[in-house]
């Protein structure tokens, strides 16, 4: 690697370090074979339930030059979430780590934004586009082969460094940078932790989920409703799951955060199981006008309460 090429991926690096990235990897955008037979075959399966989206546009999920013309690189992040705060009332219906602060597309987006900006103004002139799982982009299988984890059993991408409470986002662009000869192997061993607690056996097989399974599905994703066959294994989860992550042992090493947007209202960690219950549209308007939450939707939280009480 010539000295201006890597001081090219040194700039980068440090300027995602200085936006609160917990780490950045690079990989040459080219058409991803292996994963190509996987995703089909969980689609045959119909284990996406109804993200009919999934099936979409699979040409471009499997080839980020499909999604940016003349791609030639993508750069994946990793942004920590994992909280110092908790839900204070025991017994109240339990929310997703991840949705405690604000939604993180609109956190990551802006700071991928400014990341290709720093590109386009100090490394070289380039074109290229940000994603933040809001596009046909399989970022798990990026962020991997750009060296930041492996893909744990769970399905989560797994960081010896860093656990697994992080999202993970991409910038696509047009600008040739070296990718990451270093794959990191597969750490989980004979581990079966997060198989074993999953209470809705969603993880039908090591590195297999079916989504339909899966209480994060359920109660996100799903807009019907909630399967009856799951009733009683949610383990008081109102709005996603993180049973499979609490249990992993490598986030027994996960440091808490430093990002302010993701810090919640400290409301809605004191709300009890009442309050949760008996909340009106104007209450949950208030507590999640920027946050994931709202993708459930008032009527969806509600459904969601409903089923965990009746």
């Amino acid at each position: 690697m010539d000295k201006m090429i890597r001081n090219a991926v040194e700039g980068i690096r440090t300027k995602a370090s200085e936006l609160g990235f917990l780490d950045c990897g690079f990989s040459k955008a080219q058409f991803l074979g292996e994963e190509k037979e996987r995703l089909l075959n969980w689609l045959e399966n119909e284990m996406n339930g109804e993200m009919g989206y999934m099936a979409n546009h699979l040409e471009k999920r499997l080839d980020p030059r499909l999604l940016v013309e003349n791609a030639k690189s993508v750069i994946s992040v990793l942004l920590n979430y994992f909280p110092s705060e908790k839900q204070t009332d025991p017994e109240a219906p339990v929310l997703s780590k991840y949705a405690y602060g604000t939604d993180y597309h609109f956190v990551m987006k802006d700071k991928l934004g400014e990341l290709l900006r720093y590109i386009q103004t100090t490394i070289a002139s380039c074109e290229g586009r940000v994603f933040v799982d809001s596009a046909p982009v399989l970022d798990r299988a990026w962020a991997a082969r750009a060296g930041l984890g492996w893909i744990g059993k769970n399905t989560n991408l797994l960081s010896t460094e860093h656990g697994s409470f992080f999202f993970i986002g991409e910038l696509i662009i047009d600008l040739e940078l070296p990718s990451e000869d270093k794959v990191v192997r597969d750490h989980c061993g004979n581990c079966t932790r997060c198989i074993d607690a999953c209470p809705t056996q969603a993880i039908v097989a090591p590195y297999i989920l079916d989504a339909r399974k899966c209480i994060s599905y359920q109660t996100i994703e799903n807009h019907g409703e909630i399967d009856p066959s799951l009733k009683d294994k949610f383990e008081n989860r109102v709005f996603g799951c993180d049973i499979c992550q609490d249990v992993c042992p490598w986030n027994l090493k996960s440091e808490v955060h430093h990002e302010p947007a993701f810090h919640p209202d400290l409301q809605l960690m004191k709300l009890t199981k009442e309050e949760w219950n008996e909340m009106d549209k104007p209450r949950f308007n208030e507590l999640f006008r920027n946050s994931a939450v709202k993708r459930t939707r008032f009527e969806g939280l509600k459904r969601n309460l409903k089923f965990l009480e009746d």
